[in-house]
């Protein structure tokens, strides 16, 4: 009898120690399921944490786009915060001088020539039909070195040096019509940073007399008044440098045209003299 207690006993021990191991493990296993999932949490967490983060400016940017923070929109409200007067003036010199930097830029354009081309065919003209033939090459030529040829051509019976003469003469007058309108270009680039500074002074002026009414220095009223009076500065300096683009390129477009026409008058004079060496 004694033995089998001892042997019950110690199933009884075996069982019991089993049934501890079961549960410690399925409590281990649980533990660890719920650190698992703890963790899942977590990173979801810091996932929907890092998507917030990545959504906002997207989200912000859409925001600020159905507000009309466009480049046109923030244009408008600067003019309006640098007040209508003196940002009108600026407005109206710069359509102006892009108005007339436009029309010299396409004269321009259209007065340039091909002088080798054409003095090419105005000496085959002249060694195969003469001087009305080549009067008829010019006539037919657009701009302002074919205008030239032809006012020299014109006088050849009057002699070489009436030629001569007369090219250098209206090329004084082709080189007045190209530069046409330039001073106008200048004028409206010194004008539009003055407009500026006095938009400037004037709202510094007003900035004062309001802190003068107010009896006190306050910082946004201050601040306020500053930025709305550097505006047509700002504007101003803007407006001339974009002039000032268009305004050298019509210079050295000027440039480039008259040295090709001094350049063809002294070939024209060459071969002049040299059809008249011949008759």
């Amino acid at each position: 009898m004694k033995k089998l207690f001892a042997l019950i006993a110690i199933l009884s021990i075996f069982v019991f120690g089993m049934s501890v191991n079961v549960v410690a493990q399925d409590q281990t296993e649980a533990a660890a399921t719920e650190e698992v999932t703890e963790a899942a949490d977590s990173v979801a967490q810091a996932t929907d944490s890092i998507v917030d983060l990545t959504a906002d400016p997207v989200e912000e940017a859409a925001v600020a786009a159905e507000e009309g923070k466009s480049l046109h929109s923030q244009l408008k409200q600067k003019f309006i915060e640098g007040g209508p007067t003196f940002m009108s003036f600026v407005l109206i010199a710069l359509i102006l001088g892009l108005a007339l930097a436009i029309e010299r830029i396409i004269y321009l354009n259209l007065a340039t020539t091909n002088t080798k081309r054409l003095l090419a065919k105005v000496e085959d003209a002249l060694n195969n039909g003469g001087i009305e033939a080549a009067k008829e090459v010019c006539r037919n030529t657009r701009g302002p070195v074919a205008s030239i040829f032809y006012q020299g051509l014109d006088r050849y019976d009057e002699g070489v040096d009436v030629v001569e003469k007369s090219v250098v003469s209206y090329g004084s007058v082709q080189a007045g019509l190209l530069e046409k309108g330039l001073s106008w270009i200048a004028l409206f680039i010194a004008l539009a940073p003055m407009l500026g500074f006095l938009g400037t002074v004037i709202g510094m002026i007003q900035a004062f007399d309001a802190i003068e009414v107010a009896g006190d220095i306050s910082p946004s009223l201050v601040a306020g008044g500053i930025k709305v009076a550097l505006i047509t500065t700002v504007t101003g300096l803007v407006v001339a440098m974009i002039l000032q683009i268009f305004y050298n390129y019509c210079v050295s477009k000027i440039d480039s045209i008259i040295n090709s026409m001094e350049d063809a008058s002294i070939t024209l004079l060459d071969m002049v003299v040299k059809f008249n060496a011949k008759k």
